[in-house]
């Protein structure tokens, strides 16, 4: 980074930081803490997302601020506390996302020397997206490549996950020039990350799991309906995944979790297809979620705990689940190389 005086500026012109690029890394968000205020106003922002629910505030306002958000804090808040990272008094979110952050900043190190600033922030509670642009425009960045970690497209995550750095960039007087990471769900480097963490799985495993199954994060199949690519998208990561593992079809599956409210969502839900499976006569099956590059409340608690008594219940013995990719070298790798492809022509 380099302070220096504006050309031809008078004597008395405040130095302006320059020279830098950001790079933007964001994730979904997490709660300060487990307890009922802290997760409500978590919820209550991301609720209140017309990408997440798209109600009209005339009917889903009331609701939401009524019942769902006198009741659905504690609900939440004592999940959250099953998984709750005590020692940093964190969420593994958070945890993992600024781990992953180092990584990511240790490789533009190298590759970059100085001139790459790396940070990250939440769509949803802190730190916010607005912060984040504001410290990287302050910091000397004219430029900030904006990388959502989302490795398939939906409206819900990545879309909404934009917009917030844009409307960052609205709130500055003098922006940077930006770009934004499309998904990466068909990136060879992705899939072969992908790949390794299931065979190191199986590997390990005593007994080798009659299926995998592949649990994305569900969406309302009216968005589906509506022109969201989220669901074409997750078919197509399994199949390269099936494919780079030279497996036959049956030996894995693509089903959809967290569902909310009352209209039909994608299916098959994985909560109900587990149970299917085990009473079909899979007792032995390994779950992997590649929808999310960091575990979370959605993989920690709902796949390892929910899902896994749904299967367990129905009659099923083994219940693996593989954790996401995270700080894992193959995966920062992954991310560098799509990370330094975006900045082609900035430096």
């Amino acid at each position: 980074m380099e302070t220096r005086p504006l050309p031809h500026a008078p004597a008395d012109h405040p130095p302006i930081r320059s020279g830098k690029v950001g790079v933007l890394l964001a994730n979904l968000g997490t709660p300060e803490g487990t307890s009922y205020w802290p997760m409500r106003r978590y919820l209550n922002e991301f609720l209140s997302d017309r990408r997440v629910i798209d109600y009209s505030p005339f009917v889903w306002q009331p609701l939401l601020q009524g019942v769902i958000l006198s009741t659905r804090p504690s609900k939440s808040g004592k999940a959250y506390a099953s998984i709750w990272n005590k020692e940093a008094n964190e969420s593994p979110l958070a945890t993992i996302t600024k781990a992953q952050t180092a990584a990511m900043a240790a490789r533009m190190q190298a590759r970059y020397g100085d001139r790459v600033m790396v940070d990250y922030a939440m769509r949803y509670g802190k730190p916010s997206t607005l912060d984040r642009v504001r410290e990287m425009q302050a910091a000397g960045c004219e430029r900030i490549l904006f990388f959502p970690l989302y490795p398939q497209y939906a409206g819900a995550t990545t879309a909404t996950a934009n917009d917030q750095f844009f409307r960052g960039l609205m709130k500055l007087k003098w922006q940077p020039a930006s770009r934004t990471v499309a998904p990466y769900f068909e990136d060879p480097r992705y899939i072969d990350a992908l790949a390794a963490s299931v065979e190191r799985a199986y590997a390990a495993a005593e007994v080798e799991p009659d299926i995998l199954v592949c649990s994305y994060h569900g969406l309302p199949k009216r968005y589906l309906m509506e022109g969201d690519p989220y669901h074409c998208q997750c078919r197509k990561t399994t199949r390269l995944l099936r494919e780079r593992l030279g497996w036959s079809e049956d030996r894995i599956t693509t089903t959809f979790q967290s569902r909310f409210g009352p209209e039909e969502w994608l299916k098959p839900y994985t909560v109900e297809e587990v149970a299917r499976l085990a009473e079909a006569g899979k007792r032995n099956i390994a779950v992997i979620a590649p929808a999310f590059s960091a575990d979370c409340i959605e993989t920690l608690e709902e796949i390892n705990e929910e899902i896994r008594e749904s299967f367990e219940e129905a009659g099923g013995e083994r219940f693996a689940y593989i954790p996401c990719l995270n700080d894992d070298a193959a995966h920062l790798d992954a991310l560098a190389e799509i990370v330094a492809e975006n900045l082609s022509g900035w430096i």
